[in-house]
């Protein structure tokens, strides 16, 4: 028998202790992004989830709060990671800590903290440094496994931190799938001449494998109930569904819908950050929606946009939009009619 008197139902799990396994799920991810391309993301989680943390800190004690008592959600750990992941390893150290207090004041605590920020907060930091700081956000070290070198890969770890970023970063960037795709295409290459325009090649380069472990984790979310499935089946059906018929129409010059599931950030996306219980619709049909647009909207942006990925702007965008997607996708009530001013 429980001890909380009714109408009261015991909380099996605290906000906190989702955040934990949301992290725990993003842990396969990381560990194969570590191995394959060096442990400058460890770095980047370091200095954003710190910057996110200590800002938060800071505004709790601001506005007269306990930090302690009100960080146990931990949120703004959740946040840092999430943004950590979506800049590139060796970034200028203080890129991060920059993103990460955006992030915090622009994303969440300016409209009254967690429960009130109608957008992603990561989505926000990270597009506020990828609109501020282009160039730094477009170079990405090339592949390099740890088992090949892990001295040069650890190496590396000083290139954040030194004067001469920019030329150090130009002798071992690559341009992402995405980025490689986008040029090629645009000098009227085709995808087949392309390395990383095709699936297999994804996965030769390693954007794949670690998609494939974003999923792993966020389908134990989902199946723990943790993670709403309609926005992530939404996201993938949107992504897929609009994809498809451009594939169908010209293969040479469009991926085809698993490319687009594989490439960039759309499972990461679908599965971690489009599913933000705060800022995402709330219906059941209206998360449907949402994140069938999240997934319409990133094939757009990839193939007629200024930006080679999309995830953080779909989701910007239809954070937007959750008000009306709420407000029209109402479920009926049990014994009520759909329209009560027409009953008679």
């Amino acid at each position: 028998m429980s001890a909380v008197s009714s109408p009261h139902l015991p909380v099996r799990i605290s906000v906190g202790g989702v955040m934990a396994r949301v992290l725990a799920a993003l842990a396969p991810g990381i560990a194969l992004y570590v191995l394959l391309f060096g442990p400058g993301v460890l770095l980047n989680i370091a200095l954003c989830a710190g910057a996110c943390c200590a800002t938060e800190a800071a505004w709790l004690k601001a506005r007269g709060r306990k930090p302690g008592q009100q960080m146990r959600d931990n949120t703004a750990l959740v946040t840092g990671v999430l943004l950590a992941l979506a800049l590139p390893p060796l970034t200028p150290w203080w890129i991060p800590v920059v993103g990460g207090v955006c992030a915090i004041v622009l994303g969440k605590q300016i409209y009254g903290g967690l429960g009130s920020n109608p957008f992603n907060p990561a989505m926000l930091g990270y597009v506020v440094l990828l609109v501020s700081f282009p160039l730094q956000l477009s170079l990405w070290p090339e592949l390099a496994p740890l088992w090949e070198d892990a001295g040069a890969a650890l190496a590396q770890l000083s290139i954040p931190f030194s004067g001469d970023w920019t030329a150090r970063m130009d002798a071992i960037s690559a341009a992402t799938a995405l980025d490689a795709v986008r040029t090629g295409v645009s000098d009227g290459a085709t995808l087949g001449e392309i390395s990383a325009g095709g699936v297999a090649g994804l996965f030769r380069e390693g954007y794949a494998w670690i998609a494939l472990a974003w999923l792993a984790g966020g389908a134990w979310l989902v199946h723990r109930k943790w993670a709403a499935w309609q926005i992530v089946l939404g996201v993938l059906l949107g992504v897929a569904l609009f994809a498809l018929p451009f594939w169908l129409y010209d293969p040479s010059r469009f991926g085809s819908p698993l490319w687009h599931l594989l490439a960039g950030a759309t499972l990461l996306g679908a599965f971690f950050i489009a599913t933000d219980p705060v800022s995402a619709a709330t219906t059941p049909m209206g998360r449907l929606y949402y994140g069938l647009a999240i997934g319409a909207l990133t094939v757009i942006i990839r193939t007629w946009g200024n930006y080679p990925d999309a995830i953080a702007f779909s989701v910007l965008l239809l954070n937007l939009c959750v008000p009306l997607i709420d407000q029209y996708t109402q479920p009926r009530v049990y014994g009520q009619q759909r329209h009560p001013e027409d009953a008679p």
